[in-house]
């Protein structure tokens, strides 16, 4: 089980299904439909942040409007973290062979005839509010989801960010991942990583 430690507190497993942790005073946890409000809004106040916006050819959001279906339905997972009943961290899990990666994602497209590669998975939609920042709370994220990819079979996880979310790629890194390349998508440098589970 990946463990962050902090100030003398470790992610701790608390429900093996639906799966929740906790780490320090963050309760992280499986989406449900009460979430959906504070998901989008957190999703979009982490783009401002960087300036960046849903459709500007990197960004996209249709999937966090069928979390049910991308997620839960296709073996991966989505979670909030929650603080004081309120959602300030998030993160999603999906099969990587099931969605579009670079320019075909960013427009709006899907990778077709690619063998399945059902042992990869992506690690998506990672967001801390900006208010509780610098406390664990996104390393903490990425590890449940790490442990959570392992249960559910995968062997490889993939990620990308900006080159403008600098705290991200410094997180990931921090976590073991390796950047594997870059690309340039509508004047922004999208950064990719990977991470081997086994």
């Amino acid at each position: 089980m990946p463990a962050v430690e902090g100030n003398a507190h470790t992610l701790v497993r608390r429900r093996r299904e639906p799966p929740a942790w906790q780490y320090r005073d963050l309760l992280i946890r499986r989406y449900v439909p009460a979430d959906h409000a504070a998901v989008l809004e957190l999703h979009r106040q982490g783009l401002a942040q960087v300036g960046l916006r849903p459709g500007d050819g990197v960004y996209y959001e249709h999937d966090l409007f069928r979390i049910e279906e991308v997620y839960f339905d296709r073996c991966g997972e989505f979670v909030v973290g929650e603080r004081d009943g309120v959602v300030v961290a998030m993160g999603g899990l999906r099969r990587a062979d099931l969605i579009p990666t670079g320019l075909t994602r960013a427009h709006g497209g899907y990778a077709v005839g690619l063998p399945p590669r059902t042992e990869i998975a992506e690690m998506v939609r990672l967001r801390v509010h900006q208010t509780v920042r610098r406390r664990g709370y996104g390393s903490a994220i990425v590890a449940a989801l790490e442990e959570r990819a392992v249960e559910l079979g995968y062997r490889l996880l993939h990620c990308d960010t900006t080159d403008l979310q600098v705290a991200a790629m410094e997180l990931y890194r921090r976590a073991g991942w390796r950047e594997t390349r870059r690309e340039v998508i509508g004047g922004i440098t999208n950064v990719y990583f990977e991470k081997a589970l086994f």
